[in-house]
């Protein structure tokens, strides 16, 4: 982890991002106007909340807030998934976009978890 200067070098980060940007592009804008205060705000601030988590995490210099945070971040990322699911439930969006955002899960998921096990197995050492 020395050699990351920033959390934007992070692979969970840039995933996170990947899949934040997603909603914001290609989800969002497919919601009516009456979801601007309810589900398009929730599934705004939990896809955010992924990237932001991880970023915070990062900056406490320490193994096991940084842990927690990504914990939290992972959290969202499920927020985010269900958030999704009720879009299609709701018939705002089609199956395809769901497929492709839980692509995006899956792949965020992954990483995350791995970068976890990382800080957990270095902070053993």
């Amino acid at each position: 982890m020395s050699s990351l200067k920033s959390f934007e070098d992070l692979e969970c980060w840039k995933a996170a991002r990947d899949l934040r940007m997603f909603v914001s592009q290609h989800i969002l804008p497919k919601f009516p106007i009456d979801e601007k205060y309810a589900l398009t705000s929730q599934l705004k601030r939990s896809s955010r909340s992924v990237s932001d988590n991880i970023a915070e995490g990062f900056g406490r210099y320490h193994y096991q807030e940084n842990i927690q945070f990504c914990r939290i971040a992972r959290g969202s990322l499920s927020e985010s998934l269900n958030q999704v699911i009720t879009a299609k439930d709701e018939n705002y969006i089609e199956e395809d976009l769901l497929q492709q955002f839980r692509e995006k899960f899956e792949r965020t998921k992954a990483i995350l978890n791995g970068y976890i096990n990382y800080l957990a197995k270095t902070k053993m050492e």
